[in-house]
């Protein structure tokens, strides 16, 4: 079956948004409230090819579908996150 995640699993959730000093620190709280990061190498930033753009991949891991969903609803409510995947 397609799309299927079994749980618990580690699972990555890009966060973008407009470039500046503070997207990683309100990010990350968020999803912490949620789910534990996976260690050290848990929050990947990358910037884009202008950098006026910041992608966050935070690795979790997940435990089930409604904390997905709950992660993802509070993260799109914010105004400063622009798209996630």
């Amino acid at each position: 079956m397609s799309g299927h995640i079994s749980f618990p699993s580690k699972f990555p959730i890009k966060v973008m948004g407009a470039n500046s000093d503070d997207f990683e620190v309100l990010v990350v709280p968020i999803i912490e409230k949620h789910a534990t990061i996976e260690g050290e190498a848990g929050v990947k930033a990358r910037l884009s090819r202008g950098g006026r753009f910041v992608s966050l991949t935070v690795f979790i891991t997940a435990e089930s579908q409604q904390q997905l969903d709950a992660i993802y609803r509070e993260l799109s409510a914010h105004g400063r996150v622009l798209m996630m995947l």
